[in-house]
């Protein structure tokens, strides 16, 4: 099974779809690893409660974002991790990361791509008024959200769809969106 890591910021909705599917047998990686940048994140304690060794750490205490992307590295290369999976990870990846882990970074993003990209999909496509947005996992690269597209899913809009309504469908999609995609990419070959 391919080692990972899974990269997130918050309450760790995704990372906790990543879990259960590895649980349920439907994901055949091996979650070897989650970093976060926020310490006190609710993704911390899902990543304990799953015993999946944490990396936490607080950029500020770093010197520059290359050395505590560095340490990072440092941490997957102790992890013997093969590939990093973003789950709201808000932090744009940097050269020194993109380089160690070339076209081995996947991140998943609120939004049909290249439509709203960067902070707040959902926010933008609720006030552009669109009647179809959804789900892109892709590989990462050094844009915002502009690296090569592996999968996408629709979602329609309701006329009377709020945010929280368009936030809710968005997650029902990703947490069964993304780990039968990273299964696809990631998970034991049929033979």
């Amino acid at each position: 099974m391919k080692k990972i890591a899974v990269f997130a910021s918050g309450t760790g909705s995704n990372f906790q779809a990543i879990i259960d599917a590895v649980t349920a047998n439907k994901l055949h990686v091996d979650v070897a690893l989650l970093v976060c940048d926020r310490p006190n994140a609710e993704v911390v304690v899902k990543a304990e409660l799953a015993e999946v060794p944490v990396f936490a750490f607080e950029p500020k205490q770093f010197t520059s974002k290359a050395a505590f992307e560095q340490e990072i590295i440092h941490q997957l290369e102790q992890n013997d991790v093969e590939f990093i999976v973003l789950a709201g990870y808000m932090r744009l990846v940097g050269p020194t990361l993109l380089t160690a882990f070339a076209n081995k970074i996947i991140n998943i993003h609120p939004s049909l791509l290249p439509a709203f990209a960067g902070k707040d999909a959902i926010g933008q496509a609720v006030q552009a008024g669109v009647k179809i947005t959804g789900v892109t996992i892709h590989f990462v690269d050094e844009g915002m959200d502009t690296g090569p597209i592996i999968a996408q899913k629709a979602v329609e809009l309701a006329d009377e769809d709020e945010l929280s309504d368009v936030t809710r469908k968005i997650h029902e999609i990703e947490h069964i969106f993304y780990p039968e995609t990273l299964e696809k990419l990631l998970g034991k070959k049929v033979q």
